[in-house]
């Protein structure tokens, strides 16, 4: 598993929805990057700024943050901690 560095955050990003709430199918070319999910690994932090997040928390982030990467035959986001917004 890939251990962050720094100040940074490893997260599996929730499915996207498949059905609207009145049951239309959601084609994959529409459906919107999920902008929730789950920390699986964190980084030691900063000198001056411990980190707050951790393995486990469930998050919301930006729906441009991070940088996908792909581990293992997944696919995670890596963020810094201040591109999180708050936890669930």
């Amino acid at each position: 598993m890939l251990k962050p560095l720094a100040d940074r955050v490893l997260i599996e990003a929730a499915p996207a929805e498949e059905k609207t709430a009145s049951g239309i199918i959601i084609p994959d070319t529409a459906k919107e990057k999920p902008l929730q999910g789950k920390v699986i690994a964190v980084g030691p932090g900063k000198v001056d700024e411990p980190m707050t997040l951790q393995v486990g928390d469930s998050v919301l982030y930006g729906q441009y943050s991070g940088t996908e990467i792909k581990l293992d035959g997944n696919t995670y986001l890596i963020m810094r901690e201040s591109d999180v917004y708050g936890v669930l």
